[in-house]
């Protein structure tokens, strides 16, 4: 009995400093606990991507004095004295543009004789630039000085100081904001703007970014007789747009949309695509800028190497499945009579703004992604209202589905960008805000008056 009343006794002992070690233990642990905790929620946070906005933006619209219909590009051409069958090949092909009488040109190039110089070069970057930077700040309310990160971007005009350093200048801007220049990017130079403003944006967290996409025409004129030289002055013209993004959470209430994915390809590594679109002199010592006869299927295999990498991220499982079915298919019985299957990229996208480079361009890409044609009906307009504009032409044709009120709180859209290298480059944005038709855009003038018929007027 004396054993079992002992035994009893020590198990009760043995409970007690249990209980007095659980309340002395208790408070460590749970201080351990919720450090850890604390230390994986804020690693966590730290991990995740800062969401991307796209506050506003704003494209550049020429004055009415600045427009260059086909008869005054025919006489021009000839009384500033270029070869006759080079004026003739060049009217050929504005004929069959796709181009309307409203497209613009710097003043210095309607001249007879025209003027190439670097004065007037500058004067036309800075017209376009201060003009579209203005309209943005004074549309949203920003002051310069908030700005902290610049990027613009020329593709063959690239002066000393940059052009980056001209805004800087001209607006005041902070001693300390991070500036950047890109030059020979081609066309797809606003995406690939974008993506720099992107990885910035997010390394520093809570900041403001201006990109800025144009392309001055002044020194780039072309005026030898080579055909593959010519069709530059057949495409290119005036226009540019300055882009507001921030990674700032107070602006996520009052942005447009929400970046949701970049992805960029290039085949340099092809001699073919490097040198499809390509600045050279021709054999009489006269500079401009090649484009051959291949861009389009150059064009088309650069947008399906994009579309490899693009297409897991955006499209539902069941486009997905199907493609891989058919690709299955196809190697399995090794016949060409099993297509491989296009996705319905109208399942992803709600709009589409496909860079206006041309009516071939466009029409490619309309026919190998099975577009309709209210798809590609915002880039066909760009291209008939202000021609081929490079990198800007793509906020031309996001500012037409505004202008028509065709954009809702959720819509997704894809820009499509082509430049010289060759590059194929594409941005996903998914629309954050009830919009409204926005009367104040570059469209203003004229929205109501589109879509046109181009196939019938030209």
């Amino acid at each position: 009995m004396e054993h079992h009343s002992l035994c009893c006794s020590l198990q009760i002992l043995t409970q007690h400093i249990n209980t007095i070690t659980e309340l002395i233990i208790s408070p460590c642990h749970c201080f351990a606990v919720l450090l850890v905790a604390c230390v994986a929620t804020l690693y966590a946070a730290c991990r995740r991507k800062a969401p991307i906005y796209l506050i506003d933006f704003n494209c550049y619209c020429p004055p009415s004095s600045y427009r260059l219909p086909l008869a005054m590009f025919e006489e021009n051409q000839f009384y500033d004295g270029m070869d006759p069958e080079a004026v003739a090949f060049q009217c050929k092909i504005m004929a069959k543009s796709g181009f309307s009488e409203l497209t613009s040109i710097s003043p210095s190039l309607a001249q007879i004789p025209k003027i190439k110089a670097l004065s007037f070069a500058l004067e036309e970057a800075e017209t376009i630039m201060c003009s579209v930077i203005e309209n943005l700040f004074e549309k949203n309310k920003i002051n310069p000085k908030t700005i902290d990160i610049l990027i613009t971007n020329s593709s063959v005009f690239c002066p000393t100081p940059s052009l980056s350093a001209m805004v800087v200048n001209k607006f005041r801007m902070r001693s300390n904001i991070m500036s950047f220049n890109l030059s020979g990017m081609g066309c797809s130079a606003g995406i690939i703007s974008m993506s720099l403003a992107k990885d910035l944006l997010r390394v520093h967290r809570n900041s403001l970014a201006l990109i800025v996409s144009t392309e001055t025409l002044s020194l780039n004129w072309y005026t030898g007789k080579v055909p593959s030289m010519l069709l530059s002055n057949c495409l290119f013209r005036m226009g540019g747009a300055a882009i507001l993004m921030s990674s700032r959470v107070q602006d996520r209430h009052k942005a447009k949309y929400k970046l949701q994915h970049i992805v960029r390809t290039i085949t340099a590594q092809d001699d073919e695509s490097h040198g499809c679109v390509y600045q050279q002199v021709d054999p009489e010592d006269k500079e401009g800028i090649s484009i051959s006869k291949s861009i389009v299927n150059v064009s088309g295999d650069a947008l399906k190497k994009n579309i490899a990498s693009l297409g897991p991220l955006v499209l539902p499982l069941r486009e997905q499945f199907l493609y891989l079915f058919s690709i299955i298919c196809r190697k399995m019985w090794s016949t060409g009579r099993i297509s491989i299957y296009t996705p319905n990229f109208n399942h992803a996208f709600e709009h589409f703004c496909i860079h206006s480079g041309g009516r071939a361009i466009i029409q490619a890409v309309e026919t190998n992604l099975r577009l309709r044609k209210q798809d590609v009906e915002p880039s066909t307009m760009t291209l008939y209202r202000f021609g081929n504009i490079s990198s800007s032409s793509i906020w031309y044709e996001l500012s037409y589905i505004e202008a028509k009120g065709r954009m809702k709180c959720g819509d997704r859209v894809w820009q499509i960008a082509f430049g010289s290298g060759f590059k194929c480059n594409s941005a996903v944005w998914k629309c954050v805000c009830d919009m409204k038709p926005d009367t104040a855009t570059t469209w203003r003038d004229t929205i109501h008056s589109y879509p046109l018929d181009i196939l019938r007027t030209n």
